[in-house]
């Protein structure tokens, strides 16, 4: 009895083992997340931005994206790792003048084999930093290959695709036409993206099918239907990816969609996952398994069923209908907010980040998992409509890992 006493706790300590918090000395976060949570073969970066230990804002933009890849290096090698072991970042920008000196931060910080990555312009930023960057590392380098589709140019800051053992992350795909420029109409603009994407999966040996979470990141430039009517032709019905489509203030080199995402090679480990309480989608599953991570689409305070809608404008009280959704997914899956190591979260306004905070924490009564929150538009007018309804003000999305 002893003896399996002792295996059994052995065991529960290995599992417990797998899901590490990384807290370098001095970091204090401005909000209840933990600067990187290592899960598995994963470590995940919370969003990074440009201020040093002391509170003090760099001067220059290039000391700024300078110093915002540092506390992304503090982070990474706190938890053992290098910067080489990063395989997938997320840059977010509040000025496009600053894309270029950005991209040689990065091109000196990744000399070598640079992990894929999706940039995006948004309206706002914590702390007021005009740079944010999250992160997510291998744990093994040996796991790390990258993938560059045929006739493609030799990466210099961030590679098309970076395989990390069995799962491949796909940089932002900006889609072009035969003439390397950005077409006009928005309906091409979106093929292209898409055709894109398909050329990176491809290239390691996947196809849509493979694909388990998409960011569609676009402008007001691009409608949502005309986005969705090309983006479900690629998917099966009620099979689809995870998704989280984020209208943001503009995208490089003057594109107006662009489409970043992860996929896993062996189909045998994706599995969607839909609560009863979800119809079947043609543009996003609820969550879907790579494996034993789990990749959960953006939710917002929408009520589904009859009457369906978000019902207040109120930061707090959407914050907790949608932390309700995203439990729906969890517990359908067999999972809660213990096993979450990542979120995103979308913010109308920033001005509210501190009430946004206050319902967040109230979910993660242990470690809170890796966290990037960013503005991506300038606030809405929160005015209700004909049906009582009112605007979104927030959006969440999340990764968990299941236990082994």
């Amino acid at each position: 009895m002893k003896l399996r006493l002792g295996l059994v706790l052995l065991l529960a300590t290995s599992l417990a083992a797998e899901r590490r918090v990384i807290f370098p000395p001095g970091v204090k976060p401005v909000g209840p997340y933990s600067p990187g949570i290592l899960a598995g073969d994963f470590l995940y970066v919370s969003g990074q931005g440009a201020r040093r230990l002391d509170g003090q804002m760099p001067a220059s933009f290039d000391e700024q994206v300078t110093q915002c890849l540092e506390n992304v290096k503090t982070i990474v090698e706190a938890a053992g790792l290098t910067m080489e072991h990063v395989v997938y970042t997320q840059v977010y920008l509040d000025n496009r003048a600053n894309y270029e000196a950005m991209s040689s931060a990065f091109a000196r910080y990744f000399p070598r084999n640079p992990p894929a990555r999706a940039t995006v312009g948004v309206a706002h930023l914590p702390t007021d930093t005009p740079v944010e960057i999250n992160a997510v590392a291998v744990r093994d380098l040996a796991m790390k290959k990258p993938i560059v589709p045929a006739g493609d140019p030799k990466p210099v800051a961030f590679t098309p695709g970076m395989l990390a053992g069995d799962r491949l992350y796909i940089s932002g795909s900006a889609g072009r036409g035969p003439d390397g420029k950005i077409p006009a109409e928005p309906g091409e603009q979106v093929e292209r993206s898409l055709d894109r994407f398909h050329q990176v999966l491809t290239a390691a040996g996947m196809d849509f099918p493979n694909v388990v979470f998409v960011n569609p990141y676009l402008t007001s430039q691009v409608p949502m239907e005309v986005m969705n009517r090309s983006y479900a032709k690629r998917f099966e019905f009620g099979n689809t990816p995870g998704r989280a489509t984020i209208q943001v203030s503009w995208l490089a080199h003057d594109a107006n969609i662009t489409f970043t995402g992860v996929a896993v090679r062996d189909l045998s480990k994706r599995r969607a996952v839909r609560p009863k309480n979800m119809p079947p989608s043609p543009t996003a599953s609820p969550c879907v398994f790579a494996g034993d991570t789990f990749y959960c689409s953006a939710k917002s305070a929408f009520i589904p069923g009859p009457n369906s809608g978000i019902y207040s404008d109120d930061v707090e009280t959407q914050v907790r209908q949608t932390m309700r959704n995203l439990l729906d997914g969890l517990e359908e899956a067999g999972l809660d907010f213990s096993h979450v190591v990542a979120s995103n979260v979308y913010l109308d306004n920033l001005e509210e980040f501190g009430k946004m905070n206050g319902i967040y924490a109230k979910f993660f009564s242990t470690a809170p998992p890796a966290r990037t929150t960013v503005a991506p538009l300038a606030p809405v007018e929160r005015k209700r409509d004909a049906a009582g309804h009112s605007p979104m003000v927030e959006q969440i999305s999340i990764i968990a890992v299941a236990d082994h």
